[in-house]
């Protein structure tokens, strides 16, 4: 079988008429694209959105310091503390969902499918009711402490459920072995089983915390100075919604791509396989190595040209 018959086994193979039809309905949508955009671009022109002189407020330093960079900071803070708490009940809703009380199994998927299924908004708004109506924080902390109450809760039952599903991925053979080598419940979980499943896990739970710092903009429906609302407040004194919200745009844009990057540097550092304390160091990584991993290799035994090799030493 052909590597280019596998590639398509999920669907037919388009043919010459498909082809044609398929290039037709690129061009169009292109074009019709285009005309969107072009159409786009004259109203905001004919409304003046467009003019240098809307973006010359970000040239000015007291834009930035009376507006964008207080709500930056709140962003910042607010995605910061819900991410580090999130981690913590996450691990601890994740090990008690696998647990073997019972009890404490259903008391944890309680918590986790309850929160999972209520939106952040909602969540939001009942914590700042909730701490306001009892003063559970001080009133300058309230929108705060609702904000990182939603997303910790929301989040931590995500990851929650990530971890569990990582550790459930993991071949039975893992925790049997540690059974047998004399290593408790607790050491097998901590030592063997959780470091696999988020090294495993790692891309979902950095998307996780992607989405916790996205979501601290929900904020602004109850009053938290944040990013979106200094923006929004930046364009409602300077009349330059557009530039406003592109700038914004861009600086969660650049927040997300840092996160990004921070993510793929740590996922080659577990796969390296490297114990560092610095755990964002650079991996010493060849280009080439020679060989063939079983992380860029999926051996087909499907493949005609693939031949098992059974003892590859030497027979005598």
């Amino acid at each position: 079988m052909s590597s280019s018959v596998r590639a398509t086994v999920l669907y037919d193979a388009p043919g010459p008429r498909g082809r044609r039809l398929n290039t037709i309905i690129t061009v169009v949508t292109t074009l019709v694209a285009l005309a969107v955009l072009f159409w786009v671009g004259s109203v905001l022109q004919e409304n003046g959105q467009l003019d240098g002189d809307k973006w010359t407020p970000f040239i000015d330093p007291q834009t930035w310091t009376t507006y964008l960079l207080p709500g930056l900071w709140g962003t910042l803070k607010a995605a910061v503390a819900s991410i580090l708490l999130a981690l913590v009940m996450g691990t601890l809703l994740g090990l008690g969902r696998i647990s073997e009380i019972r009890l404490l199994r259903w008391f944890c998927a309680i918590i986790i499918e309850t929160f999972r299924a209520i939106p952040v908004l909602i969540l939001m708004i009942f914590a700042y009711q909730l701490f306001a109506r009892y003063q559970l924080v001080p009133s300058r902390q309230l929108a705060f402490a609702a904000v990182v109450f939603g997303l910790t809760m929301y989040n931590g039952s995500v990851i929650a459920e990530i971890l569990r599903s990582g550790i459930a991925s993991l071949p039975r053979g893992q925790k049997e072995a540690a059974i047998a080598l004399g290593l408790s419940t607790r050491q097998t979980t901590w030592s063997i089983l959780l470091p696999q499943a988020v090294a495993a896990m790692l891309p979902a739970l950095i998307a996780q915390m992607v989405i916790a710092l996205k979501d601290s903009a929900l904020g602004y429906q109850i009053g938290y100075i944040e990013v979106v609302r200094s923006g929004i407040q930046s364009a409602s004194v300077n009349r330059n919604y557009l530039a406003a919200l592109a700038v914004v745009a861009i600086i969660m844009i650049l927040i997300n791509f840092a996160l990004t990057a921070l993510a793929e540097r740590i996922q080659r550092q577990l796969r390296a396989g490297r114990a560092r304390r610095n755990i964002i160091a650079k991996v010493p990584e060849e280009p080439d190595q020679g060989l063939d991993t079983k992380d860029n290799v999926n051996v087909d035994w499907h493949d005609p040209d693939y031949k098992e090799v059974k003892h590859p030493g030497p027979s005598f």
